[in-house]
């Protein structure tokens, strides 16, 4: 079940390449103990812990110490905020700090943050100026999920 999905481009236009790209990656990176994967052309890093696993997707022409900074920052973004609990059950209870988390992370694809501290801290004061469930819905444009190709998503 994913939790956060987003594409920022139409390498897979429809939900069904979507759905498909998707179970192929975590198809052949669920059982793996690497952090890297290159798969159908595209540069995947990734990590698990406990019932979740989280990726971040680039060309095979981004750089991957890149794209493990941004999943870096956003695991650790969301260690911090659930207080280390990160897990599936408290992931779903907090689904808002998720999406504003990735929101300050990544926007249209680019790269905005990598600092974990400044992605809690920033969550933390757009959390008072607006209602989270209103924020999630207004501020951060989408409610679908945060997938692929230049992205991050979580699985």
């Amino acid at each position: 079940i994913e939790i956060c999905v987003q594409y920022y481009d139409d390498t897979y236009p429809t939900v069904k390449e979507q759905k498909a790209f998707e179970k192929n990656i975590f198809n052949k990176t669920h059982r793996t103990d690497s952090e890297i994967a290159l798969l159908e052309g595209l540069t995947v890093v990734y990590k698990s812990n406990i019932d979740l696993f989280f990726y971040v997707i680039g060309s095979s022409h981004e750089n991957e110490l890149m794209l493990m900074a941004v999943l870096n920052c956003l695991f650790d973004s969301l260690s911090q905020m659930l207080r280390k609990n990160v897990e599936r059950r408290a992931l779903l209870e907090n689904m808002e700090g998720l999406f504003l988390a990735v929101d300050e992370i990544v926007d249209g694809g680019v790269i905005l943050e990598s600092d974990p501290q400044q992605v809690v801290h920033r969550v933390a004061l757009r959390g008072d100026d607006v209602p989270l469930t209103e924020q999630t819905v207004t501020q951060t444009g989408y409610l679908s999920m945060l997938y692929g190709y230049d992205s991050a998503f979580i699985q």
